[in-house]
C-alpha cells in the first residue's frame, strides 16, 4: 500500500502540477479568445436561455422520449455529480492548503472553465448517437474517435485517446464519484448525529481510524438507495437529481448568506485576503514557512476543477442525454453549470470559513477540525442554541445529499464509459459495473485510507488529458458553431444550422429545427 502510494504520488504531481493544471487553464483561455469572450460577451442571452427559461416547459417538462431527458433534469444530474464534497470539504481543503489566495484561482479556473464545459457539451451533442437501448451516447470518448480521428493520419491515435479517457473515467468513478464521497458522508453523518451504542461497537481499528458498527449500517442503508436508484437508470437519477440538487443548492446559498451577513463586518477582509494573497510568492500562511505561488494556483484550479468537473470531460456525458438539439444550446447550460457550482456555491463556502473565524488569517491555522469538519464549526458559531450546534447537523445533512447525488451521478458517467469500452457486449457488461458500483459503497463506507481518494485524483486528471486534447484539436468547429448558432438565435439570419456530425441526424434535427424553431 505504501508503495501504491508512492507511485501515485509521483504520478498525480506529475499529472496535476507538471501538465495539467497548465493545460487546463490554456485550453479555457484559447477557448474564450477564439469564441470571442462569448461567457462575458453574450452574458444576458445565456442567463435568459437558462435560469431565466426555468419555467419553460420545453426545457424543464419531462420528455416524452425513452432516449433522452430534459434539459434542466441534464443540468441537474450534471450538478448532482459536481456539487459535492468538493464545494464543501474541497474549498476548505485549498484554503487550508494554499491560503485564501486559492479562491481568486478557483475564480479564474471557473471563469475560464465556463468555456471549457461549454465546448465539452457542444462536442457532445455534434457527435452523440444512439445506443442498444435507444439512449443517447455521448462524451469525450465519441468526440476523440470521431472528431479527432476523422484528422488525417489520427484515426488510430483519437481511438487510443478514447480508451484511455474511458478507462480512467470508468475508474474514477469508483474513487471520486463513490468511495471517496460516501466516506465523507459516513464520517460526517455518524459524527454530528451519534449512537453511542453504534458507534462504541469497534469492528476494526486501521491507521490510527476506529470502524464501528454504526459506520457498517450507514454504508449499508446507502448501497440499497443507490442501488435502488441506479437500477432505474438515467431517468430515475435524473428525476432524483431535479428534486434534491435545486432545494439543496438554495438551502445552502440561503444558510451562507446568512453566516456572511452576520459576519459583515469581516466581508471586506476576507476579500483583501483573497486577492492579497492570491499573487505573493510566498504568502504569510502555514506558519513560518509559508506556500509558494505555485501551491496557492495549483489548490486553486485543482479544487476549482474538482468542483465544477470543467475539462474533465465527464459531464457531457449526461448532457448529451438532454432531448436537446441544438449543441450550442447545452452549452450555454455548461456556462450556467460551472457558473453555478463555483462561482455561487464555492465563493459561499470560502467566504463563511474566511469571515466566521474558525481558521486565523495570519497563520493559515484551524481553531479546531479538518477539512471536512471546518465549514460545519463555521455553520455552528451562528446556528447555535446552548449547547446543541445545529450547524453541524445542517451540513451533514447537506454534505449527505449532496455527496449522495454525486454518486447517482458518477454512475451514469462510470456506465457511459463502460458501455463504449463494452462494444457489442454493452448490455451485459454494464450491468455487471452498476453491480460492482453499488457494492463498492460498501467499501468506501469503512475505508479508513484516503488512498482512494488520492488515487481517484489522479484518474481524474488522466481522464482530463486526452479531453482537453480533443477540445483544443477541435476548437476551430466549436468556433464555426458558435459562430452558426449566434447568425440564426442572436442575429436572426437564415443560416443552414449545424447541429450533427451524423448526416441523418443532422438531416431530421435540420428539419424539426425549421418547422417548430425547437432548440
Amino acid at each position: 500500500m505504501e508503495k501504491l502510494a508512492q507511485i501515485n504520488d509521483v504520478v498525480n504531481t506529475f499529472v496535476w502540477t507538471k501538465v495539467g493544471v497548465w493545460m487546463l487553464i490554456a485550453t479555457g483561455v484559447l477557448l474564450t479568445v477564439m469564441t470571442g469572450f462569448f461567457q462575458v460577451t453574450h452574458i444576458g442571452h445565456w442567463l435568459k436561455k437558462t435560469i431565466g427559461s426555468l419555467f419553460d416547459k420545453k426545457v424543464t417538462g419531462h420528455t416524452g422520449e425513452h432516449a433522452s431527458i430534459s434539459q434542466f433534469q441534464a443540468l441537474c444530474t450534471a450538478l448532482a455529480a459536481t456539487v459535492g464534497v468538493g464545494n464543501i470539504a474541497g474549498v476548505s481543503a485549498a484554503i487550508l492548503t494554499g491560503g485564501p489566495g486559492a479562491v481568486f484561482w478557483m475564480w479564474i479556473a471557473a471563469f475560464f472553465g465556463m468555456m471549457t464545459n461549454y465546448s465539452e457539451n457542444i462536442l457532445g451533442i455534434y457527435y452523440r448517437r444512439k445506443n442498444h437501448h435507444g439512449e443517447w451516447s455521448g462524451g469525450a470518448m465519441y468526440y476523440l474517435q470521431d472528431g479527432l480521428g476523422s484528422y488525417k493520419n489520427m484515426k488510430g491515435v483519437g481511438r487510443i485517446l478514447a480508451v484511455v479517457f474511458a478507462v480512467c473515467a470508468a475508474l474514477a468513478s469508483f474513487g471520486i464519484g463513490n468511495m471517496g464521497q460516501v466516506n465523507k458522508i459516513v464520517k460526517n453523518f455518524t459524527s454530528a448525529f451519534d449512537i453511542k451504542a453504534l458507534s462504541s461497537k469497534v469492528l476494526y481499528s486501521s491507521d490510527g481510524t476506529d470502524v464501528t458498527l454504526y459506520m457498517l449500517i450507514v454504508g449499508i442503508v446507502l448501497m440499497i438507495i443507490v442501488g435502488f436508484v441506479v437500477i432505474g437508470g438515467l431517468q430515475r437519477i435524473a428525476m432524483v437529481a431535479e428534486k434534491i440538487i435545486p432545494f439543496m443548492v438554495v438551502m445552502y446559498v440561503i444558510g451562507s448568506i446568512i453566516i456572511i451577513v452576520a459576519n459583515g463586518r469581516h466581508i471586506g477582509t476576507a476579500f483583501s485576503h483573497i486577492f492579497g494573497m492570491a499573487f505573493t510568492k510566498h504568502a504569510a500562511w502555514g506558519g513560518a514557512t509559508g506556500v509558494a505561488f505555485k501551491t496557492i494556483i495549483t489548490q486553486g484550479c485543482k479544487r476549482g476543477v474538482f468542483s465544477n468537473e470543467a475539462g474533465l470531460g465527464s459531464s457531457v456525458m449526461v448532457h448529451s442525454n438532454s432531448n436537446v438539439k441544438e449543441p450550442v444550446k447545452q452549452g450555454l447550460w455548461g456556462i450556467f453549470e460551472v457558473f453555478a457550482d463555483t462561482i455561487i456555491v464555492c465563493t459561499m463556502t470560502a467566504l463563511v470559513i474566511l469571515t466566521s473565524g474558525v481558521i486565523n488569517l495570519d497563520t493559515g491555522l484551524a481553531d479546531t477540525g479538518d477539512d471536512s469538519t471546518l465549514v460545519a464549526e463555521a455553520f455552528s458559531t451562528i446556528f447555535k442554541v446552548g449547547n446543541v450546534e445545529y450547524g453541524r447537523y445542517f451540513i451533514a445533512l447537506a454534505i449527505l445529499l449532496f455527496a449522495l447525488t454525486t454518486v447517482l451521478g458518477w454512475s451514469h458517467y462510470g456506465t457511459k464509459a463502460v458501455e463504449y469500452l463494452a462494444g457489442k457486449n454493452a448490455p451485459m457488461v454494464t450491468k455487471i459495473y452498476k453491480f460492482a458500483f453499488v457494492i463498492m459503497i460498501l467499501s468506501g463506507a469503512l475505508m479508513t485510507s484516503s488512498l482512494a481518494w488520492d488515487i481517484s485524483d489522479t484518474f481524474n486528471g488522466l481522464m482530463m488529458i486526452p479531453n482537453l486534447i480533443g477540445v483544443i484539436s477541435l476548437s476551430p468547429l466549436v468556433v464555426r458553431l458558435t459562430k452558426n448558432y449566434v447568425q440564426r438565435r442572436i442575429k436572426g439570419e437564415k443560416v443552414e444550422p449545424l447541429l450533427s456530425y451524423d448526416p441523418d441526424i443532422q438531416e431530421e434535427n435540420a428539419k424539426i429545427v425549421k418547422e417548430t424553431g425547437e432548440e
